[in-house]
């Protein structure tokens, strides 16, 4: 029984600590159209690779504060994957998520599904307070204009989109953590040769 109760807690505690990790990649997403489709699958082929993906539907428990938890998210992961869909705009969650990625400059991934970025605007904004129809509006206009990935569900293949979505964020992983190395090791140049002239200077 106590061995039992021992391997329970440690469970919870694993679990805990897997759950406090904070998540390389957001999937933001309107789940009234792909929850069960590209986000899904999307979070479940990330997970595959051993990365951290968060998904409102996979990450979240009963209790959770919803704007705490996914602010949080955002805050801490590293790429946000934004599916853009019919209905996403008439969203204010999906608006916000968006709205804050943008605002933490976040690297965002845009996926075109069934819609045209030129399609996506705010709407429905009689109950949502003027500051944050900017915010959106201004999160909008810089999503249309970053490159994504456009697809259509009645021609195309969801596998392939998916695939072809992973394999971005990994190459984007890959190309943020080099880009980190490489300041690491030009300020571990850089300082140590600023210093060495201050002190060579002083003689003269």
């Amino acid at each position: 029984m106590q061995r039992s109760r021992a391997l329970s807690l440690m469970q919870r505690q694993v679990l805990n600590h897997r759950i406090r990790k904070p998540c390389d990649v957001f999937i933001n997403h309107r789940g009234i159209d792909t929850k069960r489709t590209v986000g899904s699958l999307l979070y479940d082929q990330l997970f595959r690779l051993n990365l951290r993906p968060f998904l409102d539907s996979k990450n979240m428990k009963p209790g959770d504060k919803l704007f705490e938890n996914i602010d949080r998210a955002i805050r801490e992961c590293k790429i946000g994957v934004t599916v853009f869909s019919p209905r996403y705009c008439d969203s204010y969650f999906c608006l916000h998520e968006l709205a804050l990625l943008m605002e933490s400059k976040k690297k965002i991934i845009p996926i075109f599904c069934d819609v045209k970025p030129s399609e996506l605007r705010v709407l429905g904004t009689g109950n949502v307070p003027e500051m944050d129809v900017k915010r959106f509006e201004a999160a909008l206009e810089e999503a249309k204009f970053t490159v994504g990935v456009t697809f259509d569900s009645i021609k195309g293949n969801w596998s392939d989109v998916v695939t072809s979505i992973s394999d971005i964020v990994i190459e984007s992983l890959i190309e943020m953590e080099e880009e980190k190395q490489f300041r690491r090791r030009t300020a571990g140049i850089y300082f140590p040769s600023v210093s060495r002239a201050s002190q060579i200077m002083k003689q003269y």
